[in-house]
């Protein structure tokens, strides 16, 4: 009898160890809590397992399942020769008329004369102190 690599020798070896510690009236309480612990661990151990194994499956079937690509159909307009060309002709007409209705441009705009750098506020600052 093999149990987490401890043989029959080293078991009996612990249960004395055990009843000499906590004596005999305190090892059937201890042995019980204990067997309580290890029962709902494997159940929780238990659980995990299944609901492991539930999400693997699940997984597996929506891989399983083929792929469906659908294409949308094209407008019959975004192939048209004829669309095209009047859409085309419609912009250029738009974008004529906005050139035609906006200012033009050619004739020369007036601008500030310019400061000399003398006049400016800054130039006082620039000139230089003579040394005393």
């Amino acid at each position: 009898m093999n149990i987490f690599g401890i043989g029959l020798p080293e078991m009996a070896l612990i249960m004395v160890v055990a009843l000499l510690v906590f004596g005999p009236k305190k090892l059937p309480e201890i042995g019980r809590s204990v067997g309580k612990a290890l029962k709902s661990f494997q159940d929780a151990s238990k659980e995990f397992e299944t609901e492991f194994k539930k999400e693997a499956e699940r997984i597996e079937k929506s891989v399983a399942q083929p792929m469906k690509a659908t294409l949308e159909k094209p407008e019959p307009k975004a192939l048209s020769p004829e669309a095209t060309r009047t859409e085309v002709a419609a912009e250029v007409e738009d974008k004529e008329t906005a050139i035609a209705q906006s200012p033009t441009e050619s004739a020369p705009t007036e601008s500030a004369p310019n400061e000399s750098s003398e006049d400016s506020p800054d130039a006082a600052d620039k000139v230089e102190q003579p040394a005393a």
